[in-house]
């Protein structure tokens, strides 16, 4: 049974947006997805029934403290991790700056720390900036042919003083989804920690970090159909190994002593409501999508979604990529085929300038990106920051064929005005 994608787009009231008299089509999906009314509606009663600080003997105090409990389990579920790995924070920037500062604190001159080329810049920035510090900040090589990590690179550069690993699980940029569990193992074996970005890779992939092993990984609930907030699993030994940067009263274990200040309560409970509408895409596939047969019912119900909302996407990717490269003067960018990578699709397409392109098509009603998309190292390595990064196509699980198709005779009418 493959995913019923109007009962799916029924969901998102955003749709209903037209522009010139058309539909519009939302393909910006890696910058940011639709929201569903159940996320929408579960903030609102969040505000009017549950808004209030933590710790209260009254009513909506109460209520927004079994909030915060119910939405760390959710993302325990999500992760396949303990309630108490769970941490929330402003943005996954937030998250990964934080973070580097925290770990920075126990670190030495001459102390090493590996990022990528590949990454996007809030797992590369927080890193590099404490190079101030006298830390040594190396980055593992991108093959440009192939958009892929170059592996062997990243085992040469290990050494016995490397103690972060960061990189990204998939490329917001190209799509390519890195081996994260060998990484992991390069990184243990010279007892690094692994911090990794799971911001584009959350909404493509399951998301399992006791299969991974990985020590710390990030998201943000707006790139899976949630509002703006960022969510942390933090392995609880290594969390609670560190110094955080916190103010005196706040408590000293995990996930507390990383939450600093009052969070955005309104918009976890959004996330978690998100979490649950990937939960019953999957209870809705029970039967037709194979999905882990460990962990809860919820858990198990949030992997068929996400297995199901691919199995969706991947044929429409497949369509779009053959259609692109069929036409003259476009080039797409990303790993080769058979190489695992999400159902995102980069391009340079002739003389256009991508800003300009997004523009046309934004005039068209198809929301695309350009740009370097904060993977600027990636960019820059391609030899495309100069001259305007690249045209960014991101399908979700609302995207159609009939989407794709009328998308395609737009592009190949603007390759048409540049030959």
């Amino acid at each position: 049974m493959s995913l019923n994608v109007a009962a799916v787009r029924t969901q998102f009231p955003a749709l209903d947006l037209t522009v010139a008299g058309r539909p519009a089509i939302f393909f910006d999906g890696p910058g940011g997805t639709q929201m569903p009314q159940r996320v929408i509606d579960r903030m609102v009663r969040y505000l009017v029934h549950e808004n209030a600080n933590t710790g209260g003997p009254f009513a909506t105090s109460v209520a927004n403290d079994a909030m915060l409990a119910n939405a760390r389990a959710v993302f325990a579920d999500y992760f396949n991790c303990a309630a108490d790995e769970v941490a929330f924070c402003h943005n996954s920037t937030t998250i990964c700056f934080k973070l580097a500062q925290a770990i920075a604190r126990d670190l030495q001159r001459g102390d090493e720390i590996l990022v990528t080329d590949i990454d996007h810049e809030a797992n590369r920035s927080p890193w590099t900036v404490l190079a101030d510090r006298g830390i040594v900040v190396q980055s593992v090589r991108v093959n440009p042919q192939t958009c892929t990590l170059d592996l062997d690179d990243l085992a040469g550069k290990l050494t016995k003083r490397t103690k972060v690993v960061a990189f990204n699980a998939a490329s917001n940029a190209v799509g390519t989804i890195s081996d994260a569990k060998a990484i992991v193992r390069l990184a243990r074996s010279v007892g690094a920690l692994t911090v990794a970005d799971a911001v584009h890779y959350a909404l493509h992939r399951v998301i399992d970090v006791q299969d991974l092993g990985v020590d710390f990984m990030f998201c943000s609930a707006y790139k899976f159909f949630g509002p703006h907030v960022g969510v942390l699993y933090a392995r609880r030994e290594r969390l609670e190994a560190l110094r955080t940067l916190k103010v005196v009263p706040q408590k000293d274990y995990a996930p507390d002593m990383f939450e600093t200040g009052t969070l955005n309560h309104e918009g976890i409970a959004g996330a978690a409501e998100a979490v649950e509408f990937l939960a019953d895409v999957g209870r809705h596939h029970a039967g037709s999508v194979a999905g882990p047969e460990a962990g809860n019912e919820r858990r198990r119900a949030i992997a068929r979604g996400v297995l199901a909302m691919e199995e969706h996407e991947q044929p429409l990717a497949q369509h779009f990529r053959e259609q692109l490269a069929r036409i003259p003067g476009l080039r797409l960018y990303g790993p080769p085929a058979g190489h695992p990578c999400t159902s995102t699709i980069s391009f340079r397409l002739g003389s256009w300038h991508p800003d300009a392109l997004c523009q046309r098509l934004a005039e068209r009603g198809i929301f695309t990106w350009a740009g370097s998309f904060y993977a600027v190292r990636l960019v820059e390595v391609l030899g495309l920051r100069e001259s305007g990064g690249l045209l960014r196509i991101g399908l979700a699980p609302y995207n159609t064929r009939d989407e794709v198709d009328r998308a395609l005779v737009e592009i190949r009418a603007l390759a048409a005005e540049s030959a």
